[in-house]
This record gives C-alpha cells, sequence and structure tokens, in this order.
C-alpha cells in the first residue's frame, strides 16, 4: 500500500481533484487545511489577521491550501493520481499548482478490505 499526500495550491480546485482520484477508485481521502510558510510569513508582512471583525478569515480565504492524504493499493494507483491532479491543476512542476509525494507503507490498518486484500496479493 501506498501514502498519498498532495498539497493542493488551489482551494477552489478540491471538489475537482476529489472528483478525479474518485473516478480512478480513490474514495477515502482526508483533507487538511493548511498553510505553508512562505505563504504565513508573507501575510504576517502584508498585515491585518481581521476582516470585519473576524479572526483568521483573510488569512484562510486568501491563504489556504488543503492538504490531501489518501492511502491506495499500489504505485499504479499513485500514478492514476498524480495524472488525474495534473489534468486539472497543469503540470506540478510548475510554481503554485501543488506538490505530491508518495511512499510505500510498512503498516495500515482500519482501511477498507479492498486495500488490505490487495497487499495481502502482493
Amino acid at each position: 500500500m501506498q501514502m498519498i499526500m498532495f498539497v493542493l495550491d488551489d482551494p477552489n480546485q478540491v471538489d475537482a481533484v476529489l472528483d478525479a482520484w474518485h473516478s480512478v477508485g480513490v474514495s477515502g481521502v482526508t483533507i487538511v487545511e493548511s498553510i505553508g510558510s512562505y505563504r504565513r510569513r508573507l501575510a504576517r508582512r502584508v498585515g491585518g489577521r481581521y476582516l470585519f471583525g473576524l479572526p483568521g478569515l483573510r488569512e484562510c480565504t486568501e491563504q489556504c491550501q488543503y492538504i490531501l492524504f489518501a492511502i491506495v493499493p499500489d504505485s499504479r494507483t499513485v500514478d492514476m493520481c498524480l495524472d488525474a491532479a495534473e489534468k486539472i491543476m497543469g503540470d506540478l512542476a510548475q510554481p503554485n499548482t501543488g506538490v505530491l509525494a508518495a511512499w510505500e507503507l510498512s503498516v495500515a490498518r482500519g482501511v477498507p478490505e479492498m486495500l488490505s486484500e490487495s497487499r495481502a496479493e502482493e
């Protein structure tokens, strides 16, 4: 099994990426709101943490990214997720698109049976 981590630069594209991953068989994705250190430092320089009295709202709407985590059965599925993401975001080697990384899992519990069975076949 493999873990995919995709830092999605454009939060407006999260649903499109989720739909694309679902179309290649990935249904369980964990989504985390985040902000990278570069954007955080830039926001601090600009200032203005408050918008209409709501702390953090401006920071989140203008600076947030989403990190998508998914456990998939194999590297072929990782490649399909990468291709699907790049169809939406463009070449991830370009700036302001996103970062995708994947790695082999030595232990995974609580994942759907389909993934567990795939691991047992390897």
